[in-house]
């Protein structure tokens, strides 16, 4: 078996994850957790490289989200528009 000299260098058990992943759940504390998880000093390797690819995932989906409503936004306007330039009901 391996040794690990540092012990945030060491592989995470399923017990970890498991932990990291109920405290994640909990809304407002999951996203302030993530952070810490990714930009903590004190963390270890694995949970923090893991903790930045969930970072950059959600602000890829986040302007995935904003481009979307931006397009079905602006459709919705001009269909809004058009229909009421018709004059019937």
């Amino acid at each position: 078996m391996e040794s690990f000299e540092n012990p945030n260098q060491k592989p995470m058990s399923v017990k970890d994850w498991l932990i990291t992943f109920l405290i994640l759940i909990i809304p407002i504390v999951g996203l302030v957790m993530l952070f810490i998880y990714a930009f903590g000093d004190n963390q270890n390797v694995h949970k923090q490289t893991w903790a930045k690819a969930q970072l950059i995932w959600m602000v890829i989906m986040l302007a995935l989200v904003f481009l979307l409503f931006m397009v079905f936004g602006s459709i919705f306007v001009a269909a809004m528009s058009a229909g009421a330039g018709s004059g019937g009901y």
